[in-house]
């Protein structure tokens, strides 16, 4: 059981740290067309992660 739930959370860190890879990525317009701003990256990312 704590070896699964440990395995699900490098999972899910690395989903967080594709996301903010692949966003930061993206030019200021791009991301204005996401409806994201550059600051918000981290917080969509770890809101991406925690869902998949």
């Amino acid at each position: 059981m704590f070896v699964t739930y440990i395995l699900s959370q490098i999972r899910a860190y690395l989903r967080y740290r594709e996301t903010v890879r692949e966003l930061s990525q993206l030019g200021d317009r791009e991301l204005n067309d996401l409806g994201i701003v550059r600051y918000d990256i981290h917080t969509v990312a770890r809101t991406s992660a925690a869902a998949a």
